[in-house]
């Protein structure tokens, strides 16, 4: 990896953010993680991974939906 590189949550889209950081105590919320705004050091990185894994995989559910949709 280079030193120049970023990590963390950047988000590609600024104008985003807000609705990505609602999606993320949403999907919280759904599987029962209990993030908060704010400080979540209590939470492990199992339960934090999970999140963002669970958001990922229900954001490529939405775009496969509207590739179908718009296929057929």
């Amino acid at each position: 990896m280079s030193s120049n590189s970023t990590t963390g949550n950047k988000v590609n889209v600024p104008e985003a953010r807000a609705a990505m950081d609602q999606f993320k105590y949403e999907v919280a919320n759904e599987i029962g993680v209990p993030l908060k705004k704010g400080y979540n050091g209590d939470l492990t990185s199992a339960q934090n991974g999970y999140v963002g894994g669970y958001m990922v995989k229900k954001m490529i559910e939405a775009q496969e939906k509207m590739m179908a949709e718009k296929k057929g």
